[in-house]
């Protein structure tokens, strides 16, 4: 086999490269398809003496652009104003947020569609179920707007999901004289307040506990929020209050890992014994 060796200007040579001219083949194939071409013509070559030659004789490849389209040609739906931002809350019924999430059990996953009341941090809506078509967050909205009534000139804000930008949605805002708005894209400080109870949902409630099917998860989230968090709303409680819950929360998932410790030192021990 013949190494390859450079011409006398420095550059590669002609009989390197059989394939046509070097120049165009280097500009065409950069240094890793240079190599493996020389390579499989027999000759002794390291792709770092590839890459120092073309670059040493000028022979960069052209690299072709990465396209980026605008984020509105991405999207077939109109993108609204973030008004939540804009606003100074006197009281309920002013400005509602809404999120979907997802849960995991053992054989599907679940999600959750939620509606809180920002100035009084309550959940006012929810609806689970196990797709994520547009009328999961639209039962939701519809358990919200039957509970509470709302007046005209309601903010309703969400993030720029397609479910909450689909045309089902927004007319269900529209035939209840309701302001859409939208957070900023990748933005999770712009949906805090819904954020923060999705937050401690799952670490309260479904970190904590194993369920039989959707129908025991379903009852369980349904006690969490009616009369547990909108009982005692997280911004109204006392701090020590807050603590010892903490500390109870602590104690919990304390115990739940003994528990399974020692469920699984019973296997283990249960195996030995079959062996």
């Amino acid at each position: 086999m013949v190494p390859l060796r450079k011409s006398a200007s420095g550059g590669l040579c002609t009989n390197d490269i059989q394939t046509g001219n070097p120049e165009v083949e280097a500009r065409r194939y950069a240094y890793r398809r240079v190599t493996e071409e020389v390579r499989a013509q027999g000759r002794v070559v390291n792709h770092k003496r590839v890459a120092r030659i073309i670059r040493e004789d000028n022979l960069l490849a052209v690299r072709q652009g990465w396209f980026q389209p605008a984020d509105h040609s991405l999207r077939g739906a109109r993108i609204y104003l973030n008004l939540a931002k804009r606003m100074t809350l006197l009281g309920p019924n002013q400005l509602w947020v809404a999120d979907i999430t997802y849960f995991r059990l053992t054989r599907e996953f679940v999600y959750l569609a939620v509606v809180l009341d920002v100035f009084s941090r309550k959940v006012i809506g929810w609806a689970l179920g196990r797709s994520l078509k547009a009328q999961l967050p639209i039962c939701a909205l519809e358990r919200t707007i039957a509970n509470r009534r709302p007046p005209p000139g309601v903010v309703h804000h969400s993030d720029q999901g397609v479910q909450y930008a689909s045309r089902q949605y927004l007319q269900k805002l529209r035939e209840h004289e309701m302001l859409p708005s939208m957070s900023r894209p990748a933005n999770p400080y712009d949906n805090a307040t819904c954020e923060s109870f999705l937050i401690a949902l799952k670490r309260e409630e479904i970190y904590a506990s194993t369920y039989r099917d959707f129908e025991d998860l379903h009852e369980r989230v349904e006690e969490f929020v009616e009369r547990y968090y909108n009982e005692y709303p997280l911004h109204l409680l006392p701090q020590a209050f807050v603590r010892i819950r903490h500390f109870g929360f602590l104690a919990s998932r304390r115990r739940a890992k003994l528990r399974r410790r020692s469920e699984s030192d019973h296997r283990i021990r249960n195996a030995r014994r079959d062996w």
